[in-house]
């Protein structure tokens, strides 16, 4: 190893594994690009403890890298079920919801149909009832029209006998003035 090329391995990387395995592949590949080209040949001159150096480094860097890729990839996975879960629920409740505003506008409908039932009901009730106290009415006042009508005529029958009477001269007597009114005895004949 006669030739070195100066590389910088990034500063305290070699302290710190989790430096960054991007930047180790950096340095790496600037070891390899600044390596001197062997004559005749497309071959390169490279220092060996650098680049082994390099390799160590990644070694070291990737256990850790890989358990923080898992650690994220882990608190992704977390997170997406998470967030699936809680869609989950968002949806059912949702559906829930829905559900429920159907129920609530089907009861809404069922009253509304039920309201109008009982109105058309009472209304045929009413009309009805209406009916059958007009009847009773008309025949309640036709009865009256009867007794007045017989009334009115035993009051012109009762009118005619006075006239009668009056036309014949008979004194009219006053019962009030009579001390033992008695009513004239029915003739018997």
């Amino acid at each position: 190893m006669s030739e070195t090329t100066e590389t910088t391995t990034g500063t305290g990387q070699g302290d710190n594994p989790a430096g960054g395995l991007l930047d180790i592949l950096e340095d790496l590949a600037a070891l390899v690009e600044n390596a001197r080209s062997v004559p005749l040949s497309t071959n390169v001159k490279v220092d060996r403890d650098q680049a082994l150096a390099l390799v160590d480094e990644l070694r070291d860097a990737l256990p850790t890298q890989v358990a923080r890729a898992d650690e994220v990839l882990a608190a992704a996975r977390d997170t997406l079920d998470d967030a699936h879960r809680q869609a989950e629920e968002i949806v059912a409740a949702a559906r829930a919801r829905a559900i429920e505003l159907v129920q609530s506008e089907q009861v809404v409908v069922q009253a509304q149909s039920r309201a109008a039932d009982v109105v058309a009901e009472a209304e045929s009730r009413a009309a009805a009832l209406r009916t059958d106290a007009d009847a009773y009415c008309d025949g309640r006042l036709a009865d009256f029209q009867q007794d007045l009508d017989a009334l009115s005529s035993q009051v012109r029958a009762g009118r005619e006998k006075l006239a009668e009477r009056l036309e014949k001269g008979t004194p009219r007597v006053r019962w009030d003035a009579v001390a033992d009114p008695r009513w004239p005895q029915e003739r018997r004949s």
